[in-house]
This record gives C-alpha cells, sequence and structure tokens, in this order.
C-alpha cells in the first residue's frame, strides 16, 4: 500500500492511520513539491492504560514539513549513523514547519490525554521538546538513573517501570473533564489539574480535537459544508482559520493532498 501526503508532518501522519491499523511505505511531499519516503514499519495499541500508541518507523531524504497541532505528547527515540537521542516532545498548540533528519529511525511512545511526568512538567514542552542526556550509547539519564533505551517490543515494560517509580502518572480528572462529570470539583480545581497534566485548558484540547476530525472529513471525502456541520463549526469561515492554525492547511488543501 503507498499513500501520498502532500505538506504533512510524516511522524504525526502515522497519528492518523492508527485507527485503521494500517502500516506500509508513504510518500511525503516537503514544501518544495519534492517526494520524500517515510517508511512507517509498525505501529501497535498498548496494553497500559496510560499509552495511547507505540510506533516504529525510519525516514528516507532529509526534508522540512509541516507539524500539525497536537493535544498528546510523545517520548520520541532517534537512531542516526549509529547514534542515539531521546526527547520527550509536545504538546503542539499550533502547526509549524520543522526538519526530518534523513536515514533516521524512529520509536515512539505517544501518551493517553492526562498522563503526565510531574517532575519534567508538560507547561515546560508546550511547543517544544525536552532532550535527556546521554549515559551511554545504549543508555540516558533520568532523574539521576541511569535507563536503557526501550525498543518496540519492550516499551510497555519501560512505561510500567516509570509509573512504579511515581515518574508517570494519570490524573483522572482529565477524561471527567472533557466528558463534563466534575459536579464535586470546584472550577479553579479542574482548570489547575487539567492544566497540570496537559498543558493546556479544555478549550485548547477540544479545539485541536476538532480540528482534527474536520482534517479526517475532509480527506475521507466528505464535503466543506457538511464538515462544518458534522465538525460542529459556525460556518465555512470559522472552519477555515481552525485547520490553518492547527493544521496549517486550508479545508480545500487538504481535501486535496491525498493520494490513493
Amino acid at each position: 500500500m503507498s499513500v501520498c501526503y502532500a505538506l504533512y508532518d510524516p511522524l504525526f501522519v502515522l497519528l492518523a492511520l492508527l485507527a485503521s491499523s494500517q502500516s506500509g511505505s508513504y510518500v511525503v511531499r516537503d514544501e518544495s513539491g519534492d517526494v520524500r519516503l517515510i517508511i512507517f514499519d509498525e505501529n501497535r495499541a498498548s496494553d497500559s492504560p496510560v499509552v495511547e500508541t507505540v510506533w516504529h518507523c525510519r525516514s528516507g531524504q532529509a526534508s522540512t514539513f509541516l507539524s500539525r497541532a497536537v493535544s498528546q505528547w510523545e517520548i520520541v527515540i532517534m537512531k542516526q549513523h549509529g547514534t542515539m537521542s531521546i526527547t520527550v516532545r509536545g504538546p503542539e498548540t499550533r502547526a509549524t514547519t520543522a526538519c526530518c533528519p534523513e536515514e533516521a529511525e524512529f520509536l515512539g511512545i505517544t501518551f493517553t490525554l492526562g498522563t503526565f511526568m510531574p517532575l519534567l512538567p508538560t507547561t515546560d514542552r508546550l511547543d517544544g521538546e525536552v532532550i535527556l542526556p546521554l549515559a551511554t550509547k545504549r543508555s540516558f539519564w533520568l532523574y539521576g538513573a541511569a535507563w536503557q533505551f526501550p525498543d518496540y517490543n519492550n516499551a510497555d515494560t519501560f512505561v510500567d517501570r516509570l509509573l512504579r517509580v511515581g515518574l508517570l502518572v494519570r490524573d483522572p480528572i482529565v477524561d471527567a473533564a472533557l466528558q463534563g462529570h466534575l459536579k464535586e470539583y470546584s472550577l479553579r480545581t479542574v482548570q489547575r489539574r487539567f492544566l497540570r497534566a496537559t498543558g493546556l485548558t479544555v478549550s485548547a484540547v477540544r479545539q485541536i480535537e476538532r480540528a482534527h476530525k474536520a482534517e479526517a472529513l475532509l480527506e475521507r471525502g466528505v464535503s466543506i459544508l457538511d464538515t462544518v456541520e458534522l465538525a460542529g463549526y459556525a460556518d465555512q469561515a470559522h472552519l477555515t482559520r481552525s485547520l490553518k492554525r492547527f493544521v496549517g492547511r486550508t479545508p480545500a488543501q487538504v481535501s486535496g493532498n491525498v493520494c490513493r
């Protein structure tokens, strides 16, 4: 299977395919229109309640790409020319231009909304990342201890260890806030805990998720006017502003960027 994505984030294009468990070879066009090959080897769900997805991919040539907004954060491990690095990334509140290095291999662990690292505040990584220092070629430092780099098969074990030592926790108030089940909490408590866990406000998360829903509808061939209604936008202008901010493309560009 081969799918062509124009002006799309090659790391996060995988997330758009996870629901259907698709994997394979995907062609990505950069901002100059040149083709950049990103091979998505594997992606899977996780048994861990704090992990949304574990994914593994490789890049071809170096390129720039458009990285869309996302409300979740990730741990991303990159191996390039025999050297490994690990970063804690996101969330992202707007679409930005970024770089994809050449001939690199990536392992990503995407965490569920509401999961966070108390000693590495999510708000400090908003629209950015933290690079963790290396201990050896095969390990990195995390809060005074050396941790072995996880791989695709033992990523869940790595996450379980983080949970056991308290370096990773989940706040159930996030799901409750998004579902509107918060009568027992004050508004200030909800806002404080939601921001601490996600780095975002409830409104920001909903706006990002709505833009992703609209993008998915348009990519499936739903008309722009029907997308306005199904995604809950006030009008087409509202949809356009939202997609340009969170996805970096207009509705017309989204509709025309998938080639099967």
